[in-house]
């Protein structure tokens, strides 16, 4: 096992940013982890996989939610993402981050690779 020092902090997003600023508020603790050379790995599951729809900016908080992630990609953040709730519409994902599919299994591996995990 890593020392802690090396291993990420988890922030998993299952809330639904269409309809809860928790969203957001999740993706800029992510950013402001990585902005402080922390190592951050973020997880979308369930209804979090809207933080990376084309509507974003409609969403609560929206705009803010826009330029966290504009700045995460920048930063080259990947995104954790359950594979079973990724929408098969073309424009999703409009922002172009890097996305990893994952399965719950994957998540496991994730959680007991982290030295903390955040949850929303």
């Amino acid at each position: 096992m890593a020392p802690e020092a090396d291993q990420p902090v988890l922030v998993a997003v299952s809330v639904d940013p269409a309809v809860s600023h928790r969203a957001t508020e999740a993706i800029r603790i992510a950013l402001g982890i990585r902005a402080g050379a922390n190592a951050v790995t973020v997880a979308l599951l369930g209804s979090g996989v809207k933080v990376l729809d084309a509507e974003v900016a409609e969403y609560v908080d929206g705009d803010d939610l826009a330029r966290h992630l504009t700045t995460l990609k920048k930063l080259g953040q990947a995104f954790h993402v359950e594979g079973a709730s990724i929408p098969s519409t073309r424009d999703w994902n409009p922002a172009g981050v890097t996305v990893v599919p994952i399965d719950r299994v994957d998540l496991a591996r994730l959680v007991a690779a982290s030295r903390r995990t955040v949850v929303f």
